[in-house]
């Protein structure tokens, strides 16, 4: 395992100087939780890429955030899913992530404000990406994607979509995702205290998502899919973060999907942790991450 680049030390150190003191958020009370990300996460907002068009919209009966680029292609869309544990984070939070993506793809990018853990624990924010996915207008061919529980969810909805015999995807683009629940991966031991993200905060955002004995569902954790579902999936673009306890969830997910003869494309980013890519206003291996990610999309996604 490698040391943080000097990109990633910079931004640690200013966020050990400005989160100092604010505490654990899987330890308060999960409004209290998600105010915090809420502000903490407006500092990721600066310097906005210009979008040709950014409002709020009501979207199969929840509020999302529609973004079309200035480079928009006329024939792709992405229905984002924005990460935060199952529990934390929205639309908002995501917001230059979201622009990003959109820049970085030349599509627009739709983010749903689904129900959150442990209010409304599995299946619902996984039920609610659905119903989002489903009444998405045609026109488009739409992809799905997101990070962390957002590339879980979308993973786990690619699945469902997939037992229904429904229309998936044209490709999904899954970024440094929680796969499994194995809590003594390699990753998940040789970076438990982070930086970041720990493996005490993950078993506890997993405790507000679903109890443990329907942890072995793939919906839940689509490393316990079998391999003709993940043989059945659309093409994928995966990627990981080095300094994360989630590493080894992509990392199998990797292995298996090569395995069935996949050549699904997969980068692994040297010293960074996880959530690197919302700081991308500050950090250039996140607009790095971002641009890489387009250029995959734009072959994957093309019929």
């Amino acid at each position: 395992m490698s040391a943080p680049t000097a990109n990633m030390r910079a931004v640690l150190e200013r966020l050990a100087q400005e989160d100092a003191g604010l505490g654990d958020p899987t330890l308060m009370p999960p409004q209290h939780a998600r105010a915090l990300a809420e502000l903490t996460n407006q500092r990721w907002n600066a310097e906005l890429p210009e979008m040709a068009e950014a409002r709020t919209v009501m979207h199969a009966g929840m509020p999302a955030r529609w973004v079309v680029p200035a480079n928009d292609t006329g024939t792709e869309a992405i229905l984002h899913v924005h990460g935060g544990g199952w529990a934390l984070c929205s639309p908002m939070t995501h917001e230059a992530a979201s622009r990003r993506i959109a820049e970085a793809c030349a599509c627009p990018v739709l983010t749903v404000d689904y129900r959150l853990a442990p209010e409304h624990p599995y299946p619902a924010g996984l039920d609610d990406i659905l119903r989002a996915w489903k009444a998405l207008e045609p026109g488009r061919r739409w992809s799905i994607g997101g990070d962390s529980a957002g590339a879980n969810l979308s993973l786990a909805a690619m699945l469902r979509l997939i037992d229904e015999g429904a229309e998936l995807p044209a490709c999904g683009l899954l970024f440094y995702g929680v796969y499994g629940a194995d809590f003594d991966s390699d990753s998940y031991i040789s970076n438990a205290e982070g930086p970041g993200l720990t493996r005490a905060k993950m078993m506890r955002y997993w405790d507000w998502y679903v109890s443990e004995p329907k942890r072995d569902a793939p919906a839940v954790a689509p490393l316990a899919a079998s391999d003709a579902q993940l043989a059945g999936l659309p093409p994928l673009y995966l990627n990981a973060a080095e300094l994360d306890p989630l590493l080894s969830d992509t990392e199998a997910l990797v292995a298996r999907l090569r395995a069935l003869g996949r050549d699904d494309a997969y980068d692994l980013i040297a010293g960074v942790v996880h959530g690197f890519m919302q700081m991308g206003s500050a950090l250039p291996e996140a607009r790095d991450a971002f641009t890489r990610a387009g250029e995959v999309f734009r072959r994957i996604a093309a019929p």
